[in-house]
């Protein structure tokens, strides 16, 4: 780890083999050296499998910690086969370095005290262990140890035909939020049976497909009526642009919105473009790729602070590098273009409530 040389099979190796939180957190806070080095030399989107790909191998070297220190608490080995799924930019391989938890547990079968008492026990000592190594926890308390995201494979059908029923806003919310679920460690199987429950509801269902899209279109305004950015007027961020959610979000409910229309079970929103691309019925999607790759670099390149050797960020691009010429044109090329689409959706859910009401 002493050069900016990448070597995935010594770097991911380093982490696997760690015992501990503290070795983790140190072999982490090693590659993600590793990996600034290597910003803006590799392809951004090559960049960003590198970064996810650690994220990766932590998750899969924590969940073996944490069952040991499972058996050291007293409360043995698991009960029964359980799957370690992430959410979130996680779920779509799109993690930055500081990047916080997004992530829940399926257990295998049927409910029942044994599963309850370990597996609560087991997801609050994991968010734990993740809080340990670097990754805070989720504001929206979207973690393995909270039960809304923590169930049996039954109860996770359950609330997922739940949420798919109420067509509410919240409920729609969390819907979208499982959307970008991915397999990380354990058994796999159970992962692919939950996504399996988790498309069937979308087949055929025009109401389900349509409240989707209505929380899909709201967005914060990021040009004013001349097409200039719009940059934060007041706070610690005045003359700043949320380049998270003012550009990389919107595209990200764009392409998740087609994906779930269309039946496409990719998480990563690369891939989700790339299987729209072969239907080849939209248009757009060469120019929202590229767009949706400025959005990953801006991202990467927002400033940041360390400490303890963890990053973190704001993800907003400072008011001194939006000076640069050649990023405002870009960011402002990005920002038309999510305009235009999100006029395009917002008239596609008018028409939509027009034949439904």
């Amino acid at each position: 780890m002493e050069s900016a040389e990448w070597n995935e099979d010594k770097n991911y190796l380093s982490i696997a083999t760690a015992g501990s939180p503290q070795e983790l957190k140190a072999r982490r806070t090693a590659c993600q050296t590793v990996l600034l080095a290597q910003l803006n030399v590799v392809p951004i989107e090559e960049w960003m499998t590198r970064v996810n790909a650690m994220h990766d191998s932590i998750a899969k070297a924590a969940v073996i910690i944490c069952e040991a220190q499972m058996k050291e608490a007293g409360y043995g080995p698991p009960p029964c086969a359980y799957s370690f799924i992430v959410f979130g930019s996680a779920g779509r391989q799109e993690a930055t370095l500081w990047s916080d938890q997004d992530n829940g547990l399926i257990v295998e079968g049927e409910p029942d005290g044994l599963k309850k008492s370990y597996f609560r026990a087991f997801g609050a000592m994991l968010s734990d262990l993740f809080e340990q190594v670097g990754y805070e926890k989720c504001s929206g308390k979207v973690m393995c140890s909270e039960p809304l995201w923590c169930k049996t494979l039954t109860e996770w059908r359950e609330q997922l035909q739940s949420w798919m029923d109420q067509l509410e806003w919240e409920p729609i919310r969390y819907l979208i939020i499982s959307s970008d679920m991915r397999h990380v460690a354990g058994n796999a199987e159970l992962s692919a049976e939950w996504r399996e429950a988790f498309h069937a509801g979308f087949i055929g269902n025009e109401k389900l497909s349509t409240a989707v899209l209505r929380n899909t279109v709201r967005h914060k305004a990021t040009l004013n009526l001349l097409g200039q950015v719009l940059t934060e007027r007041f706070g610690d961020y005045a003359g700043g642009f949320d380049v998270k959610y003012g550009v990389y979000i919107p595209l990200v409910n764009i392409v998740r919105h087609l994906s779930l229309f269309e039946g496409v079970w990719d998480s990563s929103t690369l891939k989700r473009l790339e299987v729209l691309g072969a239907l080849d019925k939209y248009q757009h999607l060469e120019d929202i790729r590229r767009a949706f790759l400025t959005a990953l670099r801006m991202r990467a390149n927002t400033p940041y602070s360390v400490n303890d050797g963890l990053l973190s960020s704001s993800d907003y691009i400072a008011e001194i590098d939006l000076k640069n010429k050649q990023l405002m044109s870009e960011l402002r090329e990005s920002l038309l273009l999510v305009r235009r689409l999100h006029r395009a959706l917002q008239r596609q859910l008018r028409s939509a409530e027009r034949r439904q009401s």
